[in-house]
């Protein structure tokens, strides 16, 4: 019976696609990702994983490919879903919602969501966020990482503690909205990750923002 070696560079391709899904450094660039790219990305690592359980044999491989598609299809159709739901349900014009096939990533401009300087999340927020708290109990099966990020301005420490700060805050709404503690992470990033150029205005208040990102459990 031939036997199917798995080359060492699939191995790596496996690992970092994993390592890809669960940290928030790494969100992809654009929002093209759908169901489709969810179930071929389940495929290729099916296949891999596959193809080590099963004693390294093309059915192992075909095995892990089906089921790593199913599962990716599963995710990616759930993920239009709640994206469908939370589009319908957000008042603020402000706020964007990005599904990248494997997660959500809603983001919340700083200008509309705290005061310069402040913690404090709006008043005129609350609403939404409350809504995205209902969104999540809906769609209870997925981990939660909520990512403070500000402009280059000021000193680089008091922006880590800034938005630290205000992930947090963005949390306790949240969490009074009926989410639980389990599923919820907050990381302060300050200026480390920019999405934009911080030469400009523009381009710092788009910087200046806290994202909530929604990741299957599975995934």
């Amino acid at each position: 019976m031939m036997i199917l070696k798995l080359p060492a560079t699939a191995v790596l391709c496996a690992a970092l696609g994993l390592s890809a899904c669960n940290d928030p450094a790494r969100l992809s660039p654009d929002g093209s990702s759908k169901t489709e790219q969810a179930g071929l990305f389940g495929g290729i690592i099916g296949a891999g994983v596959g193809m080590l359980v099963a004693d390294n044999k093309v059915k192992g491989a075909l095995v892990g490919a089906a089921a790593g598609a199913i599962a990716g299809g599963v995710i990616g159709n759930q993920l239009d879903k709640q994206e469908a739901d939370l589009r319908a349900s957000l008042a603020s014009d402000g706020i964007t919602i990005q599904n990248t096939g494997d997660r959500l990533i809603v983001s919340l401009p700083q200008d509309i969501t705290f005061g310069t300087d402040s913690f404090t999340v709006r008043p005129t927020l609350r609403t939404d966020l409350n809504r995205v708290a209902d969104n999540l109990l809906r769609y209870p099966d997925s981990s939660v990482q909520i990512i403070g990020h500000t402009d280059s301005d000021g000193e680089a420490a008091y922006n880590v503690d800034l938005s630290q700060q205000r992930a947090n805050a963005v949390a306790d709404v949240l969490q009074s909205g009926g989410v639980t503690f389990d599923r919820l992470q907050t990381y302060g990033r300050g200026e480390e990750q920019p999405v934009a150029s911080n030469l400009t205005d523009e381009g710092k208040a788009r910087n200046r923002r806290v994202e909530i990102v929604v990741i299957p459990r599975n995934s």
